[in-house]
């Protein structure tokens, strides 16, 4: 067995070896445990959970990759899931938890008294966080197919299986401190390897700085200079100017990242975990911090992957790379599918173009930059092993989170919450075990089938959310007259559109014969991209909630009064109760 193996096995077997004992100490005895942690982590310790939640394989192994190929497009994501976490620290969490309920769906049910409206609310969770999770498990399958030369399939299996062991065995209580765990992990694989490579690029240690600086060649000439100059050569859009469509979609794009983002139940269900709305606010800065670290580095990261690529494949002022000549990561990554040389002109050269008539370089996976990024710059084999366990600790951490959002959305809300509500703490909790582990299941097989690269999956999921429960929650914190009536017909509104519009242009991903990517940007409504519609979405929901609002009773005097009551500053109500 080769260095780089030993060293992969021992990354990844040892951060889940760290995960099993932590779930095994943290372990779930009650329905507050499972549901919330029993309301005791820390605000440093939640920040830290929330930023491994949030920091998911799309943000790990998509966003740089993105950036690497979008160039200045792929700045929507940053800007978006960046601003939407402010969004929901300023606007949502704070009066949530002060509220002090176990779910997303059971604070609608509260708030609107409409059990149609806790139905319809775990229905738009479940779409949404499925959809998610689906990125999640290609982020696992990915890294398990090349960094331990196993089938794609076989490494979601593996995925599942360690998912499986601390989420049903510890719920929200093993979860939080398992993604603590993954935080330092992810972190330290992400910033480690952007160190390296600025320092070899530019000689500054700082990846935020080194994107800014000189190379260091002595040429005088700025890293994203070089990047713009080597990407036009190749018949390529200049890396700085590079945009997703139109200043309209680039909007509604960010928009509807930020609004989704804040809308991610998820994520949400972390600030109910802290004894208080003053560690919830205090969390929420802990977490942006924490967050900040990986975000200010993708940027770097994805600029130095794809200057770092195109000098291997096609250099500059010298010959293309022999075919049979090429490096050793080259063909790892050929031995997953995920990166595919097609001799068009039989010289035995590779040619790499924009061209796609003359470009030998047939697919480029996006998801693969970040993970081959540490290879391609000839980093050392512990380095790379590092990465691999990083971007396990991302994919599995936030893949915990959105199945127990799942779990607890059918198991406390349609469950108990309509369907048995006399059903005993016990029974709650195997319920919520088992739910989880047809959830781990059902994540599985779409991961087997995923509809695109991951963060672009990721992306209709944020417009899910973006155009259903994001406006409930706000007009429900914000405007203590509304009614579930409104509330109701504006999230069925708002998500109903979004789904037609989406699988309208990208067909049905679950049924054969349809085609995902089948759409003609001719075709998008006013030049917005299916990715971007959950914005329009939105306001469909806020549109149609305030039309149905004039024609119905406003909500009664005691829901106007409890609104009141969690808007009102103090820490009154703040204990987690179950309904």
């Amino acid at each position: 067995m080769d260095e780089l193996r030993w060293y992969t096995y021992i990354a990844v077997f040892g951060s889940f070896a760290l995960y099993f004992a932590i779930a095994w100490w943290a372990r779930a005895r009650s329905t507050s445990d499972f549901y919330v942690a029993g309301a005791h982590v820390g605000p440093v310790q939640n920040g830290m959970a929330i930023g491994a939640d949030w920091m998911s394989a799309a943000s790990f192994i998509s966003m740089a990759g993105l950036i690497a190929f979008l160039g200045y497009g792929g700045s929507v994501f940053l800007m978006g899931w960046t601003g939407g976490y402010v969004l929901l620290a300023m606007l949502l969490a704070p009066y949530m938890r002060k509220h002090g309920k176990f779910t997303v769906p059971e604070f609608i049910f509260d708030r609107f008294e409409l059990k149609a409206a806790r139905v319809v609310a775990v229905i738009c969770l479940i779409i949404a966080s499925l959809t998610y999770i689906i990125g999640q498990m290609k982020g696992v399958g990915v890294a398990f197919s090349r960094f331990l030369e196993v089938k794609y399939e076989a490494g979601i299996y593996i995925g599942m299986g360690v998912v499986w062991f601390y989420a049903v065995l510890g719920g929200m209580k093993g979860i939080t401190y398992t993604q603590i765990a993954q935080y330092c992990v992810l972190i330290f694989a992400y910033t480690v390897p952007a160190i390296f490579i600025s320092l070899q690029l530019t000689g500054n240690p700082i990846p935020q700085l080194g994107l800014g600086s000189t190379l260091a060649d002595g040429s005088g000439v700025y890293l994203l200079d070089k990047l713009d100059q080597v990407v036009v050569d190749l018949g390529f859009n200049e890396f700085t100017t590079e945009s997703l469509g139109s200043p309209l979609n680039m909007f509604a794009y960010t928009l509807s990242l930020m609004i989704g983002t804040a809308g991610l139940p998820h994520v949400i269900m972390r600030f109910f975990t802290v004894p208080s709305v003053k560690a919830a606010r205090a969390s929420a800065g802990y977490a942006l911090v924490f967050i900040a670290l990986l975000y200010t580095v993708a940027p770097a990261v994805g600029s130095m992957a794809r200057l770092n690529l195109i000098n291997t494949i096609s250099p500059q002022n010298a010959e293309a790379l022999v075919y049979e000549e090429r490096p050793q990561w080259f063909k790892d990554w050929e031995n997953t599918g995920l990166l595919e040389f097609e001799d068009k002109n039989n010289d035995g050269k590779v040619l790499y173009s924009a061209d796609p008539v003359k470009n030998e370089m047939v697919k480029v996976d996006q998801d693969i930059m970040v993970l081959a990024n540490p290879a391609i710059a000839n980093l050392p084999n512990w380095v790379i092993a590092l990465v691999a366990a990083g971007g396990l600790a991302a994919a599995l951490s936030t893949a915990a989170g959105l199945l127990l959002a799942i779990s607890s959305a059918i198991s406390h809300d349609l469950v108990k919450g309509i369907f048995k509500p006399q059903l005993s703490e016990k029974s709650e909790l195997l319920t919520g075990r088992v739910v989880m582990t047809l959830s781990i299941i059902v994540a599985g097989y779409l991961g087997l089938k995923p509809p695109g690269f991951a963060a672009g999956t990721v992306a209709l999921a944020f417009g899910l959310a973006a155009s259903s429960l994001f406006p409930a929650l706000m007009m429900g914190i914000f405007w203590k007259k509304l009614n579930g009536r409104a509330a109701v017909a504006g999230m069925v509104a708002g998500i109903g559109i979004t789904m037609l519009y989406v699988f309208q242009h990208k067909g049905i991903m679950f049924i054969p014969g349809t085609s995902f990517l089948g759409a003609l940007p001719e075709n998008w409504f006013f030049g917005i991209s299916p990715n971007a519609f959950g914005a329009v979405g939105a306001i469909v929901n806020f549109t149609v909630a305030a039309i149905v609002f004039r024609f119905t009773a406003p909500a009664p005097k005691h829901i106007q009064a409890m609104v009141d009551n969690f808007r009102a500053p103090g820490e009154a109500n703040q204990k987690v109760t179950e309904h």
